[in-house]
């Protein structure tokens, strides 16, 4: 049985309701000064390309309904395999401008998709 595309959506919402959770009130600053928090941060948009990355492979229609879905998945290699070249100010500038945009997306499909299993 393949994976429940679902899975991945849902791995996504998750991963950005909880960035977005933990970087509420905090600034560019903060983020640079705090080590956990730029390593929470970093790891959850690394959940997010991954989950992306296997949607994309189960059902690429889907995938393709996330308009920046190949973006968010270089952005994921990029935090694995090219970790010495993050840009603090690119990826704090993801966080506050693109992820809500995102989380909002993946809700949107995660309903729709329940919809039509429903």
């Amino acid at each position: 049985m393949p994976p429940d595309p679902r899975k991945s959506l849902e791995d996504m919402r998750r991963a950005a309701e909880f960035l977005l959770k933990v970087t509420a009130g905090r600034t560019l600053d903060d983020y640079r000064a705090d080590e956990v928090l730029r390593t929470l941060v970093e790891r959850k948009f690394e959940i997010i390309g991954e989950a992306l990355n296997r949607l994309q492979k189960v059902d690429p229609v889907l995938a393709a309904q996330i308009p920046e879905h190949r973006q968010i998945i270089s952005f994921r290699n990029v935090l694995i395999h090219g970790y010495d070249m993050v840009d603090e100010e690119v990826v704090w500038k993801i966080v506050q401008q693109d992820l809500p945009t995102l989380k909002k997306r993946v809700e949107a499909l995660l309903t729709r998709s329940t919809d039509l299993k429903g």
